[in-house]
């Protein structure tokens, strides 16, 4: 990974600070979703490869990406193997995160400079993807971890940035907890597409509320 590339992928993530974690297998949900997040001002969006049309909705959804939506970085997510990471690589993967710490996933993303973020959950798994290459890492699963073990590991990991995935609420407490323990960025699926706002298709409301959360996480960081 050459050093502007990570440096414009880490100002990206720091300045979304709201990671929207998103699947359906509905093309054109997915279409929506994105869509709101864009226009509600998000830059950074991960669809995670958790269903059966998780290639040819990304796919879909790049070719949007790159027609209607300047400045918009799609990733996809839980990537767990090289041949899962040579797909996506091959349909335009803007960056690829992991819910494991996977050294040959590192390794493929090096060779093909690509932002890579590995997901961990203790110490060592850290150290390991440090070594491998990783500035950003993911905690998941982040409900379990919590904002204590943050502050714990930045103690021992000075450069390393974090990404909590997993039980991010939306609500300010929740927020100030994390941001107020060092993470760069929170990812969040569920809490902010939450089932009433899906079953409805809601995306007045989605949009609303993702305005809310950034305003939340703006008014932290000006603390």
């Amino acid at each position: 990974m050459n050093n502007n590339s990570t440096t414009k992928m880490i100002a990206a993530f720091r300045e979304t600070a709201l990671i929207p974690v998103f699947y359906h297998d509905d093309l054109e949900i997915c279409k929506r979703v994105m869509a709101t997040c864009y226009k509600a001002g998000l830059r950074v969006f991960e669809f995670t490869n958790r269903g059966h049309h998780a290639l040819s909705n990304f796919t879909a959804l790049k070719r949007m990406a790159d027609e209607e939506m300047p400045g918009m970085l799609l990733g996809i997510g839980t990537i767990k193997d090289e041949g899962q990471a040579k797909i996506f690589v091959d349909k335009g993967a803007d960056f690829m995160v992991s819910p494991v710490a996977e050294p040959a996933v590192a390794l493929y993303c090096s060779q093909q400079q690509l932002f890579y973020i590995p997901g961990c959950m203790t110490p060592t798994e850290i150290q390991q993807s440090v070594n491998n290459g990783a500035v950003l890492v993911k905690l998941f699963p982040g409900n379990i971890l919590g904002p204590d073990f943050v502050k714990a590991v930045t103690l021992l990991f000075t450069g390393t940035l974090f990404m909590p995935t997993g039980g991010v609420g939306i609500d300010e407490k929740n927020l100030a907890a994390w941001f107020n323990a060092g993470v760069v960025c929170v990812g969040m699926g569920s809490k902010l597409f939450t089932d009433e706002i899906m079953d409805k298709k809601n995306w007045d409301e989605l949009y609303a509320q993702i305005i809310s959360v950034k305003e939340m996480i703006e008014k932290l960081r000006i603390k």
